[in-house]
């Protein structure tokens, strides 16, 4: 305190003055307090908007009346999702589609397109019963619905049945042609016995009655693939090929023939051609094929290789022990 008895007052600033609210500031206050309530009215006047609109919605759904006749058009299409629905979940959709097929043949053979008359050719193997009855063909089929191409495909997978040709001929004639397979060979696997055709399709089993000729032996997986090439190369030493009772096919790679009488004969992989010419002039000048023997192994290019039978191994080793005794006696 100073002598008079004041307060003395400090001469440094305070590191924080106060700063006096200038004009400028107030007026930001202001204007951001109205903004809030502008804010506040304006949404309340969008919730009001909203109310209207839906108010107008309902008076006018209100105020519609559904057209003379839609209560029954509702009713029905309720009761045809009801029919489908029970329809797919019963599982009658074929027996349906039937009934559809049916309905419209009927409409279709009375307006003059039904099938009077079938024409089938280039059956041999399959029935024209088995045909028609494939192609879908009945007294009341209607030639404007029948599926061509349907039919064609139902006739291929008939393993008989190379080729098949399907045509309509307005108003009332149905052609079909079909081009057969023919019995091959029989093909032996894991003792089973098939026909089959020079392509390798199975067409049945063996003792089918369609097939009454004998037909050449093939055994061995793959032997349906291969076996026409080989036969075709066999087929060209018809003095051995007659000989033969099954061609073997060896680890998918060559070939041994079981003769009629018995005997194996190796054929090797590459240059069997080769081969079969040295079997045919051994046959020829030694008869080799008619000799008691068991086996013969041509897989070697520089030797032939002939297993004897026992009888004939015994017979064998008899006669070198005689000539033996006579070459002692000779020398004594």
């Amino acid at each position: 305190m100073d002598g008079g008895g004041r307060v003395a007052r400090s001469l440094k600033r305070s590191k924080h003055p106060r700063v006096p609210q200038s004009a400028g500031f107030a007026r930001d206050r202001r204007t951001a307090a109205k903004s809030k309530i502008t804010s506040h009215f304006g949404h309340h006047s969008r919730l009001a908007r909203l109310e209207r609109g839906i108010r107008r919605v309902a008076l006018t759904v209100a105020a519609w009346t559904p057209p003379r006749g839609s209560g029954v058009v509702a009713t029905g299409m309720l009761l045809a999702a009801s029919l489908a629905y029970g329809t797919v979940t019963g599982n009658h959709v074929p027996v349906f589609l039937e009934q559809l097929s049916h309905a419209r043949d009927a409409v279709a053979n009375a307006a003059g397109f039904g099938i009077d008359a079938v024409s089938v050719t280039g059956q041999k193997q399959v029935s024209e019963d088995e045909i028609l009855q494939t192609v879908g063909v009945t007294p009341h089929t209607s030639l404007l619905f029948l599926d061509v191409d349907a039919a064609r495909e139902r006739l291929m997978a008939i393993p008989w049945i190379a080729e098949a040709t399907v045509r309509k001929l307005y108003p009332d004639r149905l052609q079909i042609s079909i081009t057969e397979r023919e019995a091959f060979a029989y093909w032996q696997r894991d003792g089973k016995i098939s026909i089959i055709a020079a392509d390798g399709t199975i067409l049945g089993a063996y003792g089918d009655r369609r097939v009454p000729s004998p037909l050449p032996l093939l055994v061995g997986i793959g032997a349906d693939e291969k076996g026409k090439a080989f036969l075709d190369l066999l087929g060209r030493y018809p003095a051995i090929r007659s000989e033969v009772q099954a061609s073997i096919l060896v680890a998918d790679r060559r070939w041994n023939l079981k003769l009629k009488n018995g005997i194996d004969i190796r054929l090797p992989e590459e240059k069997t051609e080769h081969a079969l010419d040295v079997l045919l002039t051994l046959d020829r000048e030694k008869r080799l094929l008619s000799r008691d023997i068991t086996a013969i192994d041509l897989r070697l290019t520089d030797r032939v290789v002939v297993r004897l039978s026992e009888e004939a191994a015994k017979a064998r080793e008899e006669a070198l022990k005689k000539d033996k005794s006579k070459r002692k006696g000779t020398d004594a």
